[in-house]
């Protein structure tokens, strides 16, 4: 039998806390060669686009994809749960889960990347991806201070009272300060400017993952001390960020490789830039820990499949 969790149920289930530390065991066997993320692949429907990734996690006991599908503005998300001999265990409704993991992942990157104590965190971007990078990183590192910048003042406004941040009038004065600046956005040029992010700075493009969209300038992207990725080649694929400003993602450092151990982020006071795109291997570690935690409260349908 296999559990089918909604949507309603994952909101409930899906501790920032468990998917960090999920995510980041995961990573650490992604980076030491046992785990295994196939990247993102997409097809175009007349109607949309057919977006599909899988990933297989053998330190937590599962494999998995996630499939969904963009027509007409609306997302269809959903993760298929197997165990390691194939036993189909879960169907979990993913986008809240999704949206979770994402922000889990930076959360995951800043812990690893930056040094102990309170930072300053800067968002730009106000949508629902943005808050749970919020969550995200606040599950992860101390922040003693959020600042948010979206180009509507009213949604900037009212997202800044939600998650309790300064809204900034412009995203000069989000970056400029900020030991920790997220780029949330469905940006096709940069939303911000090289000079404006300090020395030894973590900035983490999050919000593109097509080749043909980029949220950082390429200066950024030059000056930094290390570019790290979540996947070498799913950033071959996707990452805008790099492609777009002429950088070879095959000269960046894997944050797996970090957790793991095999890589060495160099020492300086340029910058650190984090891509992240999405890895299926998040989606599986994320469907895991929700997974576990119903079955645990008696939460979920049962339901037979073959």
């Amino acid at each position: 039998m296999a559990l089918l969790l909604r949507e309603e149920q994952v909101r409930r289930l899906a501790s920032p806390t468990e998917l960090i530390k999920a995510i980041d065991l995961a990573m650490g066997e992604l980076g030491s060669g046992v785990a295994q993320n196939q990247p993102r692949r997409r097809v175009f429907p007349p109607a949309g686009v057919l977006n599909v990734m899988f990933a297989s996690w053998p330190g937590g006991g599962v494999s998995g994809l996630k499939s969904y599908s963009v027509s007409s503005g609306q997302a269809r998300f959903v993760v298929l749960l197997y165990d390691l001999q194939g036993e189909l265990i879960a169907l979990v409704e993913a986008d809240h889960l999704g949206a979770m993991r994402t922000g889990a992942a930076s959360g995951v990157a800043a812990r690893r990347l930056l040094a102990p104590g309170p930072k300053i965190v800067g968002i730009i971007g106000t949508g629902k991806q943005a808050e749970t990078q919020v969550i995200g990183l606040r599950a992860a590192i101390e922040v003693s201070e959020l600042r948010v910048y979206g180009r509507d003042p009213a949604r900037r406004a009212d997202f800044a009272r939600r998650v309790g941040a300064v809204a900034c009038d412009s995203p000069e004065d989000c970056v400029r300060g900020s030991a920790v600046v997220v780029t949330m956005t469905p940006s096709r040029e940069p939303v911000l400017e090289s000079e404006w992010v300090g020395q030894a700075s973590l900035v983490i493009g999050a919000g593109s993952n097509y080749p043909n969209r980029r949220e950082l300038p390429g200066r950024l992207v030059q000056r930094a001390r290390a570019v790290v990725v979540d996947q070498i080649e799913t950033a071959l694929l996707e990452s805008g960020d790099l492609l777009l400003n002429d950088y070879d993602p095959r000269n960046a450092t894997e944050l797996g490789a970090v957790i793991s151990g095999d890589a060495q982020i160099p020492l300086g006071e340029e910058p650190l830039l984090f891509e992240s795109h999405g890895l299926a291997l998040w989606d599986v570690a994320a469907a895991k820990v929700v997974v576990e935690a119903a079955r645990a409260a008696g939460i979920g349908q049962e339901v037979k499949i073959g």
